[in-house]
Formats: structure tokens, sequence, C-alpha cells
């Protein structure tokens, strides 16, 4: 029988989630699929269209 609003992570009792946020900080690699998918069909379609982060020139 569970507790109503209570739940327990094994992952984020032995720290494995703080450790991929702080990858994924560092890196800006995003450690989720979701967030993979992301980060790719935007670099493919600023690729397409052109509309990528444009370096400024000093």
């Amino acid at each position: 029988m569970k507790i109503p609003g209570l739940s327990f992570s094994l992952k984020r009792a032995v720290g494995i989630t703080a450790a991929k946020q702080k990858i994924a900080r560092a890196t800006g690699i995003p450690t989720t699929r979701q967030g993979l998918e992301r980060k790719v069909g935007a670099m493919v379609i600023g690729t397409l269209l052109g509309t990528g982060k444009k370096k400024r020139r000093r």
C-alpha cells in the first residue's frame, strides 16, 4: 500500500540524477532523450534555414 504524496527514487537517493544534471550543464549536451532530440532538431532546422546562432565579430 502506497502513502499518497510520498515517493522514493533510488537514482535520486544515490545521486545519479544530480551527477547527470552537472554533466549536462557543464557540457551543454542534454542527458535526456527528449532534450537531445530537441537540440539536434534545432541544429538541423537552423542549418537548413540558415537561422542558427551567428558568431559576433569584434
